[in-house]
């Protein structure tokens, strides 16, 4: 497998695992594939996505890749441009993280505050992360 195809196979095993279906789980490939064809959108199989996923296939049309980005809400740009999909990791986590109800009862709460009031929350934050033995990224250990 060319570095291409790994990143294209990473980029789609992330956005299977960052967005999420409506019961907080992963979708599965026969949800995004009926998906996919419920929208007027190309024939895809629950098993092709999973070639896709694994690198195994590594050459999706046009139509597959724009079909897919637009299930997953990202633009086709995502699968193979490093710096758009990059600042839409960024997006994915965010709204991973405001997913999360005390997360966004505290974003919410914060608003209005000063720059100044929110850079010593922000310090706050930062300070009991370290406590937890939290990365400072993405919230992980």
């Amino acid at each position: 497998m060319s570095e291409d195809e790994g990143v294209l196979a990473a980029r789609v095993d992330h956005l299977f695992r960052t967005v999420r279906a409506d019961d907080g789980g992963e979708y599965t490939f026969e949800e995004v594939a009926e998906a996919i064809r419920a929208k007027g959108g190309p024939t895809i199989s629950a098993t092709y996505l999973w070639q896709l996923r694994k690198g195994v296939r590594d050459n999706p049309t046009k139509r597959h890749v724009e079909a897919l980005a637009s299930f997953f809400g990202v633009p086709p740009a995502y699968f193979f441009d490093a710096a758009e999909a990059a600042r839409i990791d960024a997006e994915l986590t965010l709204l991973n993280a405001l997913r999360d109800a005390p997360v966004r009862q505290l974003a919410l709460r914060a608003r209005g505050l000063s720059d100044k009031s929110l850079a010593t929350i922000a310090e706050m934050v930062e300070r009991v992360r370290e406590l937890e033995g939290l990365s400072q990224e993405d919230g992980s250990r």
